[in-house]
């Protein structure tokens, strides 16, 4: 059975994950990763959502309360710069875990400021696409489960 729903949701120019400056990002896509995240974690409902436009990406966090245990959230380039995503996080209140695949303190200095890590259960840098991966098996210790 499966005890929660979690969606993991990424912001701009994830889509290009693959191709995108693989030396950084590596050369795997996030839907080809989210498959292997779904078979890894049978204990919970795992949703995936992109999107290059903040009101999209508020609008479906805003429609998480009520439908989402939890939300995995790497909002890109918005991390630094979006009031608006954190407004939205805190006004939905359910457990957010923050996701970024390089370690944000060895960027440049502009990427170095999150605007939800204090609103975050959590913040996992720098594992590359791992770093989903860790995060919801964060979450099957929140949710008291095995592995």
């Amino acid at each position: 059975m499966k005890i929660a729903s979690i969606l993991i949701l990424n912001g701009p120019n994830l889509n290009l994950l693959g191709s995108r400056e693989p030396e950084k990002y590596g050369q795997q896509s996030m839907d080809d990763y989210f498959q292997y995240l779904v078979s890894e974690f049978p204990q919970f409902n795992l949703h995936y959502f992109q999107s290059n436009d903040e009101s999209e990406i508020i609008e479906k966090i805003q429609q998480s309360k009520g439908k989402h245990q939890a939300l995995v959230i790497n909002p890109a380039a918005y991390t630094h710069s979006s009031i608006g995503i954190r407004d939205a996080i805190l006004a939905i209140g359910i457990l957010s875990i923050e996701v970024h695949l390089t370690d944000l303190n060895k960027r440049e200095p502009f990427r170095q400021k999150s605007m939800i890590r204090d609103i975050c259960w959590c913040s996992i840098q720098g594992f590359g696409l791992e770093g989903y991966r860790i995060a919801i098996a964060r979450l099957l210790e929140y949710f008291h489960l095995e592995a």
